[in-house]
Parts: structure tokens; C-alpha cells; sequence
């Protein structure tokens, strides 16, 4: 792929503007922050300077869901038309986006880093060819998160960072192995799993007797080690330096690369195993700054994060409303954490640097897989190709279902046993696009598989008895937030994209799937009356709703979006018409 002559094509850059201008004014219009009027037949958005206006056409669906048509975009200065430029759109409606000064560079840069990783996904495959792609040609092809605006930033990597660890760059990579003395690094496994036995399966026996071999010959007692993957970008840019004390002392041992070959998946700082498909995804703490966040890992959640994840699955292992709907987790079954004492005793406050290497093993989806089933994310059921034509009306082409079946069966396996969960057990989980594995037979969703437990997953009843490792999931939740979780995953965060896309290119129109997802809660109601003073005191079917406002909450801290221990004090959007609310039966 020649990247610089797709960088430097004015055409891809206009193209590039054009559709980053108008997912921001969609979504920033979406959550209220800009409002648009109506004016001479088109939008139009007024900026702080009198002589400058941005004028488009666009619908505007449920939700207050825009979908703007990005070649209608004009900018109008003093009543010429003028060449898109993104940053300087940004700027001259700051004063309606309330982006602070103090934290508009880094705002910025993340805005360059999204832009560039949108020209190298213009080469994207087009969805005629997704449709029957495996699991990982697609999420190759993924384009981040669609609410925010900069979803893939990566602020830390530079040019040859991107080529090589881009999850679209999709390059089969090794991952660095250290080992970190037990005076400092800790291990914890699902119940009875042990460091040993589980090194063994995710080695090699070659790897192992090679980096057993690098301790020896430092006469070091490898008993006294564990063994920690590392992102390569991480071992170069953190923690060769910042370590560099414990390197010295033999507290942390680099041991070289292993054997297999792994893929970045869209979380960036996950590796699905190429080699062996079958073998755990390896999560790795990165310190770049991502999407609200640096990407770094706890060390002290890596000590509770297994038995968070047993108590989840045996909860749906247990449960026969939920093995009834194939509905299942993927265990995060082993963590590792390494303490630098040094920093721990530098920095009292909560930090970046103190969570700099860590690392954790969570089950792969592919020994849960039958016959010819296939696992797709769920992302992508709102992915479209650089012809802006969407993914999931040619999916259900190529199934030969009916749309209203297919989304039908896709409500019945996902929502369902999420609402389970949340009626029934008051667990909330964060099942957005990248965290769900739709299972696919004949292009037909046959299973869910939820993924990301330890880091994600709330319990709003402090009174359920929990193993003490996994009590950080309890969350007292105010009544009056509790389904929130649902209208922000669900309703904002997934049906209101899929039900435009339906309703532009799948043939089904935007009320009647709103009338299925009603159905499906009904459905689900109706199963469990005994819980029907439950489904009154949190009603999905209320008239309004106010979703958690994400632009907003990162542009109020790009670099912390949520604070744990209260994740439900944020922002939400302006109230907004419950679309399935007129269903109520």
C-alpha cells in the first residue's frame, strides 16, 4: 500500500473532511451541543465569526439522530464558498462546543490522529466482500467507535507506530515477553488455574525453554519469576525508561519475543492469536492516549479481575433463561500486574505511570464456534465501506432472511438476555459494537457472546453477596439512573445507527424497527410477570429519555472520561423522545 500518495490525494482529503465535518455536527447536533436551523431549505450552523456559515442538507430520525449528506457540506464566508478544513471548523464554533483551553491541544491532536487513520480506511474492502468475510478481515475494516467524534486518536504513536500496531494496518506481530520478579508482579487465575499450568498452554515449549534459558544465564531462580506479555510500542516508549531501575536489578528481565503471531483488534491494545486461533486474546496496557483514555492497565484490578469474570459466568452459566438464548462471556481466565515501587511511592494521587505494565488473557471465541459458524463483531452491523454503502443490509442479502426475521432474531439474542440480566440480577454490562461477537450461521445471528467483563460490568444491588475479589463491581446506582446503562448501550449507542441504515438501505422503515424492539421487551416482559413491579419502577416505554452525553464528557476531560467510583455522574444529551414509547401496551 503506498500510504503517502493516499495521505496526499486532495480528492481522499476532501472526501476525509467531508465525512469527519459531518459525523461531528451529527453527533455534537445529536447530543445538543450544536443546534442547527433551519434556513433557505438546508441547516445551517451560525459560527462566532458573523461572516462564516456551514450550510447542509440532512434527516434527521428518532433519537435526534442526524444522518447528514457529507458532499452537501458548505462552508459560506461572506457569502463565498470556501475549501472544508476540519480544525478551523472546530474552532469557530468552540464557543458552542465548550472545548477549554487547557485541553484543546490534546483535543486536536486526537482530531489529526482520527482524520489520519480515516484516509488509510478508504481502502477499505467494500461490504459486498465483507459480507462473507472471516472474523478477522473484518474487524480489520471496522472505523471506530460511532459516537465519538475522535475515535482513533492514538496520540503516542507516530507514522511507522501506526503502520505497524494500527488495527487496520491488521500486521501480524510478536509480542515482547518480560519477566517480572513475584517480589513485584503479581499473578491471579480463574478458580484453580495456576501460573504454571497456564503458561504452558499459552507457550510454546520452545519459547518457554528459551526464556527459562535467559534467566539462567543471569542466575536468576525462574521460580521466582512471571512471565508478562508486552506490547512492543510499550517496552520501547515507557517502560525500558521508566523501569529502568528495576531493569537494572534484575527485577524485570527482557526475554524476547515469542513464537506466535497476533493481530491487533479495534481496542487497539488486544491481540487476537493468528498461530493459534484457538488460544487466549492477550490484553496489554498501552500508553497512548485513546479515546478519553490512556490505554494503561491496573495492576491492583488485574488481582480481582478473574474472579470477576468467574461470578459473571457462572451467574449466566447458571441461568436457564440465558443458556436458552446461547447467550454467553468470554472469560478474562488470567491477569498480571507489575508494581513499580518507585512510582507507587512517588505518586500519591491515582495515575497514568502507576499502570504501565500489566496484562491479562481473556478466552477466545473460536473453540465456542459449531460446524460452519462464523464470529463477526457487532460493530459491524453499523460499519460502511468507503462507498458509503452499510454492511448490514447486504449481510441480511446474503442470508436470504427477510430484514423484519433478521433483526427479529438479532433482538431476540442480544437485547433479551441483557434485559435478563439488568431485571433480574440488576448487572449492567457495556455492550457496545466492539464488545459483542455475533456467532453467524448462513449469515444469520445463532449467539451472542459478550466480552470485556472485568473492566465493564456494574452490579446496581449493593445488598447481592459477592466473593470479596469482586466486589469493585457493586456501584450504589441513584433509582432515577439505573436505565440509563440500557437507553446509552442500546437505544443511543447501537439501534438509532441501525435503524437509519434499515431505513435508507435495508428496506425496513425506521418505525418498524422500533415497533420490533418494542415487541422484543414485551416479549421478554410477558415471560416474567413475576417481576412486573420491576418492569413499571424502571420503564423502558417512559416518554423521554436523556442518554450519557460522550462528546461531552470527553471534551469536559479528553483524558478521563469516567470516574469509577461514581461512573454514573456524567452528562447526558437533551431529553429526547422515546421512540418505542408509543408501543406501550
Amino acid at each position: 500500500m503506498n500510504t503517502t500518495s493516499i495521505a496526499t490525494s486532495p480528492a481522499i482529503t476532501e472526501k476525509v473532511t467531508r465525512l469527519f465535518i459531518s459525523k461531528i455536527i451529527s453527533e455534537l447536533a445529536h447530543e445538543g451541543t450544536l443546534q442547527p436551523v433551519w434556513q433557505d431549505g438546508n441547516y445551517a450552523l451560525h459560527t462566532d465569526d458573523t461572516g462564516i456559515i456551514y450550510r447542509f442538507s440532512a434527516k434527521v430520525y428518532a433519537l435526534n439522530h442526524w444522518v447528514l449528506y457529507p458532499d452537501s457540506i458548505e462552508k459560506i464566508v461572506n457569502g463565498n464558498i470556501t475549501p472544508l478544513e476540519v480544525i478551523s471548523f472546530i474552532t469557530s464554533l468552540n464557543s458552542q462546543i465548550g472545548i477549554a483551553p487547557e485541553t484543546l491541544p490534546d483535543y486536536m491532536e486526537e482530531v489529526a490522529g482520527t482524520l489520519y487513520g480515516s484516509v488509510q480506511l478508504q481502502e477499505a474492502p467494500e461490504v459486498g466482500y465483507l459480507a462473507t468475510a472471516d472474523y478477522q478481515a473484518i474487524e480489520r475494516a471496522m472505523t471506530g467507535h460511532p459516537r465519538f467524534i475522535t475515535n482513533n486518536g492514538r496520540v503516542g504513536f507516530d507514522m511507522s507506530d501506526y503502520h505497524l500496531y494500527a488495527p487496520e494496518a491488521a500486521v501480524p506481530l510478536q509480542l515482547i515477553w518480560l519477566a517480572g520478579h513475584r517480589s513485584r508482579a503479581e499473578f491471579t487465575g480463574s478458580a484453580g488455574l495456576e501460573y504454571s499450568q497456564f503458561i504452558q498452554q499459552e507457550l510454546s515449549p520452545a519459547d518457554l525453554t528459551s526464556f527459562r534459558q535467559v534467566l539462567s544465564e543471569k542466575g536468576l531462580d525462574v521460580e521466582q519469576y512471571y512471565f508478562i506479555p508486552v506490547h512492543p510500542w510499550q517496552w520501547y516508549n515507557k517502560i525500558l525508561h521508566l523501569f529502568s531501575h528495576d531493569i537494572a536489578t534484575n527485577l524485570l528481565v527482557c526475554l524476547g519475543y515469542s513464537t506466535d503471531k497476533y493481530q491487533p483488534q479495534q481496542s487497539i491494545r488486544t491481540f487476537f492469536n493468528c498461530s493459534h486461533p484457538e488460544k487466549s486474546y492477550v490484553k496489554t496496557a498501552l500508553g497512548i492516549l485513546n479515546m478519553g483514555y490512556v490505554r494503561i492497565l491496573s495492576p491492583y484490578f488485574m488481582r480481582t479481575t478473574p474472579a470477576i469474570n468467574d461470578w459473571v459466568y457462572a451467574l449466566v452459566e447458571q441461568d436457564d433463561y440465558l443458556q436458552q438464548h446461547r447467550f454467553c462471556v468470554l472469560r478474562e481466565i488470567a491477569a498480571v500486574g507489575y508494581t513499580n515501587q518507585h512510582l507507587e511511592d512517588a505518586l500519591k494521587e491515582d495515575s497514568p505511570y502507576k499502570k504501565m505494565l500489566a496484562s491479562l488473557w481473556r478466552e477466545s471465541p473460536v473453540p465456542k464456534l459449531q460446524g460452519k459458524q462464523r464470529p463477526v463483531t457487532m460493530a459491524a452491523l453499523l460499519h460502511k465501506d468507503p462507498a458509503g454503502n452499510a454492511l448490514l443490509p447486504e449481510l441480511i442479502k446474503v442470508s436470504g432472511r427477510k430484514a423484519q426475521d433478521w433483526v427479529t432474531t438479532y433482538l431476540n439474542l442480544y437485547m433479551k438476555p441483557l434485559l435478563h440480566c439488568f431485571y433480574q440480577y440488576n448487572l449492567v454490562f457495556m455492550p457496545h459494537g466492539e464488545n459483542i461477537i455475533l456467532v453467524l450461521e448462513n449469515n444469520v445471528p445463532v449467539r451472542v457472546i459478550m466480552k470485556d467483563i472485568g473492566e465493564e460490568v456494574v452490579l446496581m444491588d449493593t445488598t447481592t453477596i459477592l466473593p470479596e475479589a469482586a466486589k469493585r463491581i457493586m456501584a450504589p446506582v441513584p433509582e432515577e439512573y439505573r436505565t440509563r446503562p440500557l437507553f446509552t448501550q442500546l437505544f443511543d449507542g447501537i439501534f438509532r445507527f441501525i435503524a437509519a441504515i434499515l431505513d435508507e438501505q435495508g428496506g425496513l422503515p425506521e418505525q418498524e424497527f422500533w415497533q420490533l424492539t418494542a415487541k422484543c421487551i414485551q416479549e421478554y416482559q410477558q415471560e416474567f410477570p413475576a417481576l412486573s413491579e420491576k418492569f413499571r419502577q424502571y420503564d423502558l416505554f417512559t416518554p423521554f429519555i436523556a442518554p450519557d452525553a460522550l462528546n461531552r464528557m470527553q471534551i469536559r476531560n479528553s483524558r478521563k472520561l469516567r470516574d469509577r467510583s461514581n461512573p454514573f455522574d456524567v452528562p447526558g444529551i437533551n431529553a429526547v423522545s422515546n421512540p418505542i414509547a408509543r408501543f406501550k401496551l
